[in-house]
C-alpha cells in the first residue's frame, strides 16, 4: 500500500508537469434593482450558448458591445435548500478534518486520540476514557449513545434543532462493523468541562469529535436560494443568492471556508450572499463592468487529508494503517513535505519508475485493492489463504523474473542538450547509486558530474557546484558549496585526498562565511561519576547534553540544568530500581521497580542477562501486585505446583500460554493450556 502511495503523488507530480495552461477570462457587471443591495452578475452566455472568453481582445470587443445595452431580468427562480449535517467521524474522516481545521498530522491526530481513547485523569471523577476506539470505518453509533446525544441537543439548543427521528447512517460496503463511529463516550462532559485536564493538542481534538457527534443528530440547515438570469443583448448573465434560513447543524459545526481555486469554473458559493427583490421584466441600472483574466489550474498537489481520502475511496489500506502509510512514505524519503503539500523525491521517483515498469499489476490501485479485499475474506474465513498466496505468486514470479531486463532498460543514458560546462560536449542522464544525476557523454576523458532538478514543466536544470572564494586550511585548495542529507556545506574540492567540511553562513550581501568548528564547552568542574574524567556540554539530536571527554572509551551521558547563576549541574535522576521482595520466575533474581516511556514496570535486577518484566499496581497498604493477563489471572493465582507448593504463574510462550511455578528455576514445573477457539463463524 506505501507504493501505491507513492505512485499515486508521482502521478499528481507528472499530471502537474505535463498541464498546459490557458488562459481564459470572466467578465462581470455590478447592476442597481428598484429595491437594495447592489449585487454582481456574471457573463454565462452569448445566444443561448455556453460562452467562452479565450483572450483580452474577445473581451474587449464584449466589453464594448455590453456598453450601449440594456440589462433586464429575464428570469428569477427561488427555492429553499437543504444542507444535510456530516455523519460521525470514522478514522479517515478525523484525520482528514483534523489536517484541515487543526494542521494536524495524521500520525499526531492517532497519538493524541490514543490518549483521549485510553483515558484521562479528571480530578475527582478520575481516569476516563473520553471517545470511543478511534480505527474504525463503520459510522454505526449505539442507541444509547444516540438517546444521549439527543438530550444534550435539547438542552443545548432547543427542541427546534432537534429532528423528530435520530439521523441513522449507512457504513460502506466494505466497512467493518466491529467498531462504532468515533464518537465522546460522556456526553455530560463537555470540552470546556473537561479543558482544565487536557493539554491544548487533546482539547482541540476532543471540541472537534465531540462538536461533530452532536451535530450529526441535529437538523439539516435551511438555505433560501435565488438565482437571477439577467439579459443584455445578446449575452445572459447570471446571479445567485443564498441566505440562512435556520441554522440547523450549522449553530455547532461550521464548514471550513473553501479555496479560491475550488471555484475557478465559474459558479462561485453563493452562500451568505444577498440579492434584491427582483421580478421578471424589471431593468436594472449598469453600475460597472469589469473583466478579469484567469488561468486554469493543474490539479492540487495531495496533502495528508487529500491523500487519505483518495487512499479510503479506492480501498487502499485500512483505519489502523491509514497514519503509517502517511508518516512511513515521508520517514523513508520517497516523499516530502512542502507547505502542507506532497513532493515526490528524486529517491521516489526513481522506486516508482521501478516497481510501476517491472510490476505493474502489483503495483497497481485496483490490484491492491482487491488484494485488501481478499485479505479480509481470508480472515473472515471465506477463502483459503494459500490458494489466495498462489494466484499472486504466479503473477509475481514471472514480473520478478522480467525485472532485471526492465531495470537494466531504465539504466540507459538519456542525451540533454546541455553542454558540459568543462569540455563542451553534451551531458547525459545516467544512473548511479543514488539515483539519476547528469555526466558528461566523453566519459572517461572527461569526469564532470552534476546533480539536476526538474522544474515544473519538466526541464532538467543542473546544480553546479559553487566556489566560496575560501581555500581550505588544511590543504589550502578551494573550498566548494556542497549540498548533503542535512543541506548545504563547505567541502574541499581536493577530496576524495583532502576530506575537510565546516558549516557556513551567508552575508548579507551573499558572501560565504565559514563557521569555524567549536570544540564542545567544558562543564565547570563536573566530573564523570563513572571515571572521572572532566564532563563536556555536547550537542544531539534533541539539544544539548553532558558527555565524558573521554568517549568512546565512557559512554556515561546525562542531561543537565542550569541554575540562575548559569552554574551547570547534573540533573537528578529519580530512583528507577527500587528493589522488591518478589523473585524472576525466569532467573530466580530479585524483580526491582524501574521506569520506561509508559510509565513504571517489574524489572528483572540481572538485566541484561534476563530481560523478564512485569506490570504491576500497588495496593491501598502500598503492596506491590504483580498484573496478570485479566483472562487467566485469578485462574493461576487460586493454584499451588503439584511439586513444591508454590504459587502458579501464568504465562505465554512460543506455543501458547501455559502455567509455570514461581520457584523457577528451582521448580520447573509447567502444564500447557488449551488454546482459546475462535467463535464458530455464523
Amino acid at each position: 500500500v506505501q507504493s501505491v502511495a507513492v505512485r499515486l503523488i508521482c502521478e499528481r507530480e507528472n499530471a502537474i508537469q505535463e498541464f498546459k495552461v490557458e488562459e481564459y477570462w470572466s467578465i462581470e457587471a455590478l447592476l442597481k434593482a428598484q429595491n437594495p443591495p447592489e449585487f454582481t452578475a456574471r457573463l454565462i452566455a452569448a445566444d443561448g450558448e455556453k460562452i467562452k472568453i479565450a483572450d483580452q481582445s474577445s473581451a474587449e470587443k464584449i466589453e464594448q458591445e455590453l456598453a450601449g445595452q440594456n440589462f433586464s431580468v429575464a428570469r428569477v427562480e427561488k427555492k429553499e435548500r437543504q444542507k444535510k449535517p456530516p455523519e460521525p467521524f470514522i478514522t479517515a474522516r478525523l484525520q482528514q478534518e483534523a489536517a484541515k481545521r487543526l494542521g494536524f498530522p495524521a500520525k499526531k491526530t492517532m497519538a493524541i486520540a490514543q490518549q483521549l481513547y485510553e483515558g484521562i485523569e479528571l480530578g475527582p471523577d478520575g481516569r476516563a476514557g473520553l471517545i470511543t476506539y478511534m480505527r474504525t470505518d463503520s459510522v454505526r453509533v449505539s442507541s444509547q449513545a444516540i438517546e444521549q446525544a439527543r438530550a444534550k441537543i435539547r438542552e443545548l439548543f432547543g427542541d427546534e434543532h432537534l429532528p423528530a427521528r435520530p439521523n441513522i447512517y449507512k457504513s460502506r460496503k466494505e466497512a467493518q462493523e466491529a467498531h462504532e463511529a468515533i464518537r465522546p463516550t460522556l456526553i455530560d462532559k463537555t470540552p470546556e468541562q473537561v479543558k482544565a485536564y487536557l493539554t491544548p493538542e487533546q482539547f482541540k481534538l476532543y471540541k472537534m469529535i465531540y462538536e461533530r457527534f452532536l451535530a450529526s443528530q441535529m437538523k439539516p440547515a435551511l438555505f433560501d436560494q435565488t438565482s437571477a438570469d439577467i439579459r443584455a443583448g445578446r449575452y445572459t448573465f447570471r446571479a445567485t443568492g443564498s441566505i440562512i434560513k435556520f441554522p440547523g447543524f450549522l449553530a455547532l459545526w461550521q464548514e471550513p471556508e473553501k479555496n479560491k481555486t475550488e471555484d475557478e469554473n465559474g459558479d462561485e458559493d453563493a452562500e451568505g450572499r444577498k440579492l434584491p427583490q427582483l421580478a421578471v421584466g424589471e431593468i436594472l441600472k449598469l453600475q460597472k463592468l469589469d473583466k478579469q483574466q484567469h488561468f486554469t489550474q493543474p490539479p492540487p498537489r495531495y496533502n495528508e487529508a487529500s491523500l487519505i481520502r483518495e487512499l479510503e475511496e479506492k480501498g487502499i489500506g485500512r483505519p489502523s494503517t491509514y497514519a503509517q502509510i502517511v508518516s512511513t512514505i515521508q520517514e523513508r524519503k520517497y516523499v516530502e513535505k512542502v507547505k502542507g503539500a506532497f513532493h515526490p523525491t528524486e529517491l521516489g521517483c526513481l522506486v516508482n519508475n521501478i516497481l510501476t515498469r517491472s510490476f505493474p499489476d502489483l503495483v497497481n490501485v485496483k490490484f491492491t485493492a482487491s488484494m485488501e479485499d481478499r485479505l479480509d475474506l481470508v480472515e473472515e474465513g471465506k477463502l483459503k489463504w494459500d490458494s489466495l498466496l498462489q494466484d499472486f505468486y504466479k503473477i509475481f514470479a514471472q514480473q520478478l523474473k522480467a525485472a532485471p531486463e526492465m531495470i537494466e532498460k531504465m539504466r540507459a543514458e538519456v542525451p540533454t542538450n546541455i553542454p558540459c560546462p568543462k569540455c563542451g560536449k553534451q551531458l547525459m542522464v545516467k544512473w548511479g547509486r543514488q539515483g539519476e544525476f547528469l555526466g558528461c557523454s566523453a566519459y572517461p576523458a572527461c569526469d564532470f558530474t552534476a546533480n539536476f532538478v526538474r522544474k515544473e514543466n519538466g526541464e532538467i536544470e543542473p546544480v553546479l557546484t559553487q566556489e566560496s572564494g575560501l581555500n581550505c586550511p588544511e590543504c589550502g585548495k578551494p573550498l566548494l558549496v556542497r549540498k548533503g542529507k542535512r543541506g548545504e556545506f563547505l567541502g574541499c574540492a581536493g577530496y576524495p585526498k583532502c576530506k575537510f567540511t565546516a558549516n557556513f553562513q551567508r552575508t548579507e550581501a551573499g558572501e560565504v562565511k565559514m563557521v569555524p568548528k567549536t570544540e564542545p564547552a567544558t562543564a565547570g568542574e563536573l566530573a564523570c561519576p563513572k571515571c572521572g574524567k572532566p564532563l563536556l556540554l555536547k550537542q544531539g539530536r534533541r539539544g544539548e547534553f553532558l558527555g565524558c571527554s573521554a568517549y568512546p572509551k565512557c559512554r556515561f551521558t546525562s542531561n543537565f540544568t542550569r541554575a540562575e547563576t548559569g552554574e551547570i549541574r547534573l540533573a537528578e535522576k529519580t530512583e528507577v530500581a527500587a528493589s522488591t521482595s518478589i523473585l524472576c520466575e525466569k532467573c530466580g533474581k530479585p524483580m526491582v521497580i524501574k521506569r520506561g516511556r509508559k510509565g513504571e514496570f517489574l524489572g528483572c535486577s540481572a538485566y541484561p542477562d534476563c530481560r523478564n518484566t512485569k506490570n504491576f499496581r500497588r495496593k491501598e497498604n502500598g503492596e506491590i501486585e504483580i498484573i496478570e493477563s485479566p483472562a487467566d489471572a485469578s485462574r493461576a493465582d487460586r493454584r499451588t505446583c503439584p511439586q513444591c507448593g508454590k504459587p502458579l504463574a501464568f504465562k505465554t510462550g512460543k506455543y501458547g500460554p501455559f502455567l509455570a511455578c514461581s520457584g523457577y528455576p528451582e521448580c520447573k514445573f509447567i502444564q500447557s493450556l488449551p488454546r482459546k477457539k475462535s467463535a464458530a463463524k455464523k
